[in-house]
């Protein structure tokens, strides 16, 4: 007699691991924020560097069956020979689970390496005792150290500056890596969209980069405010600043811009367009225009009246924030670009020679009235978020981080580096277009 019992005995334990995988992390996590109520910041780390492990840990995982690292013996829920549940309780164990079990305080006094070593401890001790759900190769540890690089490290840096309120850039760079990968990279990679001809794959990247760099130079504004893109960690003062000066929800519209381009390959992104302006336009719209009312009053009334939501305007508003650009009247180089600056009829933007400038300057310097400063190639590149809607993207391509750095090396290649310029007293100070500004604050 032939009998199958082998192979459901194989089946239910396979059946058992994805269980205990999945609902062992959740469980832990309710358990835990049950008996002890997390803070709101220790809720966004949770949610935060689960979303960041799953992320990482998807492609990971496609890399590692294809390159013989490990395997997976399952049927159902399975994507490019990953399961999808096994994945999730991955990253509830890399992500929630150290936020939601330890006491706020402790997790993030804990020291980063310990809690890393930790988490891969448990990490290398399951995997081999997983079987028969995964079959591990001979070099599976290669692909162990890859999931711990790119999904739990930052997951637990973005998690730790999360609940400390600190490294505001560092966090708002990887919220924003977060967010494109979730709203764009994952859904690309899903629907096959990104499998186009060389040519039309070049130019559908070519496109993408206008609306993506309005989403990152908005994500920028925000870190330069002290803030970030999450409603609990906005910024404490309004922004009217880069893109804010031309539309009031620039990362909304960048989403949306990117879905319809997207849409004219894959009718999906379009309905995705659709979900994001209705959510946009309805339930954000409103609880964000009640908090900013509530903390902003008047100045909020006046840029929303000056501002639209969804349109961008070519011109910025009068209402952003002032700032003063310095440049040299002296410099062959240099004073040409203050008049350039003052053809396009600047939009709150004062322009003065750098030699009145009370501590001397040795770049074109830009600074603005909410403390911002920069120098060289920034300086410009801020200036023109001052001119006009196509200067203003090309002002925050530049300010991309390696771009700005990259063109600053290439200007001063060109003779376009610090110099000393002479000084003039105050008596003398005027700005270029030949207003008298001698006894003003300029920083």
């Amino acid at each position: 007699m032939i009998t199958n019992a082998p192979a459901q005995v194989t089946d239910a334990a396979v059946t058992l691991l994805r269980g205990a995988a999945l609902f062992g992390p959740l469980a832990a996590v309710l358990a835990a924020t049950a008996v002890r109520r997390p803070s709101e910041r220790a809720v966004a780390a949770m949610i935060l560097a689960t979303a960041w492990n799953l992320l990482a840990l998807a492609p990971v995982n496609v890399i590692a069956v294809r390159a013989g690292w490990w395997s997976f013996s399952a049927q159902g829920a399975v994507v490019e020979g990953v399961p999808v549940d096994l994945l999730f309780g991955w990253a509830l164990l890399w992500g929630a689970l150290p936020w939601g079990v330890l006491p706020a305080r402790a997790a993030r006094r804990l020291p980063l390496p310990l809690t890393v070593l930790t988490l891969a401890w448990l990490d290398l001790a399951f995997m081999p005792l997983a079987r028969p759900l995964v079959r591990l190769g001979g070099d599976w540890l290669y692909g162990e150290a890859l999931a711990v690089a790119l999904g739990l490290v930052p997951g637990l840096l973005l998690a730790r500056w999360t609940v400390r309120g600190v490294a505001v850039a560092g966090r708002a760079t990887l919220q924003a890596m977060l967010a494109g990968g979730l709203m764009l990279g994952l859904p690309a990679a899903l629907t096959g969209v990104w499998r186009q001809p060389g040519w039309l794959a070049g130019l559908g990247v070519q496109v993408l980069a206008v609306p993506l760099t309005l989403g990152l130079a908005a994500v920028r504004e925000f870190a330069a405010a002290g803030g970030t893109p999450l409603p609990y960690d906005a910024p404490r003062r309004l922004v009217t600043s880069g893109p804010y000066a031309y539309v009031r929800n620039p990362m909304q519209v960048s989403m949306v811009a990117s879905y319809l381009l997207l849409g004219v390959l894959d009718v999906r992104f379009l309905a995705a367009a659709c979900v994001t302006v209705a959510y946009g336009a309805g339930l954000a719209a409103w609880h964000e225009g009640e908090q900013l009312a509530g903390r902003f009053g008047g100045a909020w009334v006046a840029y929303r009246a000056s501002v639209r939501a969804w349109l961008p305007r070519l011109r910025p508003s009068p209402v952003m924030t002032a700032a003063v650009v310095h440049v040299s009247a002296t410099c062959g180089q240099c004073a040409p670009v203050g008049g350039w600056i003052l053809r396009h009829a600047p939009v709150a933007l004062r322009v003065r020679p750098a030699e009145a400038h009370p501590h001397g300057l040795r770049r074109m310097t830009y600074e603005r009235a909410d403390g911002l400063r920069a120098e060289g190639v920034a300086a410009l590149a801020h200036a023109a978020s001052h001119l006009h809607l196509g200067w203003a993207l090309a002002g925050w391509v530049l300010l991309l981080p390696g771009l700005g750095w990259f063109a600053q090396l290439c200007a001063d290649a060109f003779g376009a580096g610090p110099r000393s310029v002479p000084s003039w007293s105050a008596d003398r100070g005027t700005d270029l277009d030949g207003r008298h500004t001698a006894r003003e604050r300029t920083g």
